[in-house]
């Protein structure tokens, strides 16, 4: 699900906006081959009503194990626009963290080794607001997103020092090409945010 355009400010603009990585499914993923394994195993030393309430039983536990993590990547959402960093998240009810870009005085990025093998990590942004240190977990590229973050910042500081409004359209265009090569944006949130960038030319 899109960031909404109406929680955007008039000169605001959306940079990269992604779910946490797929290891945040890995409960459901390995639930489900346990599952599959659990039911062909068993399909030689079964009948056929002792088979069918076998599927039903692991199909049941591993929807109850996997409603939850599923839940939370999907409703899950980091946004890094021109002005702050975003995250939300909630099934029933919603949380929010957000950060100005000017008030960030650090990111660093976190990557166990398995994580490294998936492209995954966590970022620490300190800030020198009321939040003080944010975690953002299961960040897809958290090297390549650190970058992004200060390199919008910079931008962000200079455009409020010289009254700039925002960067040039060709800027704009070139680093969300870049975000596209390096993986961060598909193909499709690519144009998406492309149209975007052009029509509000």
């Amino acid at each position: 699900m899109p960031y909404p355009e109406r929680l955007l400010s008039p000169d605001e603009s959306i940079v990269v906006q992604f779910h946490p990585h797929w290891q945040a499914l890995l409960i459901p993923i390995v639930g489900a081959v346990i599952a599959l394994v659990a039911v062909v195993l068993s399909a030689g030393f079964t009948d056929g009503t002792v088979m069918r309430l076998l599927v039903i039983g692991v199909v049941a536990i591993w929807l109850l194990a996997s409603i939850r993590p599923v839940a939370d990547w999907w409703t899950t959402q980091y946004v890094l626009t021109t002005e702050r960093v975003v995250r939300r998240a909630g099934v029933f009810s919603r949380q929010g963290t957000e950060i100005p870009l000017e008030v960030i005085n650090n990111v660093a990025f976190s990557q166990g080794f398995l994580e490294r093998l998936v492209h995954s990590g966590d970022l620490l942004i300190e800030s020198a607001g009321e939040t003080g240190q944010s975690r953002f977990t299961d960040i897809p590229d958290p090297e390549g997103l650190q970058s992004q973050i200060y390199q919008v910042r910079e931008r962000r500081m200079v455009a409020l020092n010289t009254g700039e409004a925002r960067p040039s359209t060709a800027d704009e265009l070139a680093k969300l090409a870049d975000l596209r090569d390096r993986e961060i944006l598909s193909t499709e949130e690519f144009e998406e945010q492309k149209r975007r960038l052009l029509d509000r030319e």
